[in-house]
């Protein structure tokens, strides 16, 4: 068995106060697969900048000359990360998400369709008539 000895003992890495570790999950589950250099990079670059929800935010053109990026570029590695489920984005912020499994959804309670008479009706008049059907008498 071999042992593990410190490279260099003088720069021992601990847990800082702010959130900026990389979860081992990214790699152990996959997640970095097929992923281009580029989009983790910008994953790597958003974990370090994040605070503890994962939030971070930096404009288009700071991220594509912190990163030396083309726009265009930034743009295809933030959607690869969007659609890994790796990130979400509103601009200007990003949030690095995690890699737990999503909660599932619960579904919504399924209304029965109203008879159709063909006539206009207003919403308030459609909402009225759904609070009234949910009332028990």
């Amino acid at each position: 068995m071999k042992i593990k000895t410190l490279l260099c003992p003088a720069r021992v890495r601990l847990v800082p106060r702010q959130f900026s570790w990389i979860d081992h999950r990214l790699v152990r589950n996959r997640h970095i697969c097929g992923r281009s250099p580029r989009s983790l990079a910008l994953y790597l670059f958003l974990c370090t900048v994040a605070d503890a929800q994962g939030m971070s935010y930096y404009s288009d053109p700071s991220l594509s000359g912190l990163l030396s990026f083309k726009m265009d570029d930034l743009a295809l590695a933030r959607a690869e990360l969007i659609g890994a489920g790796l990130i979400a984005f509103r601009a200007p912020f990003y949030q690095v998400l995690s890699l737990d499994p999503a909660p599932a959804m619960k579904a919504l309670p399924i209304v029965p369709d109203a008879p159709r008479t063909g006539e206009v009706r207003s919403a308030g008049d459609i909402l009225r008539s759904i609070l009234h059907e949910g009332k028990k008498p």
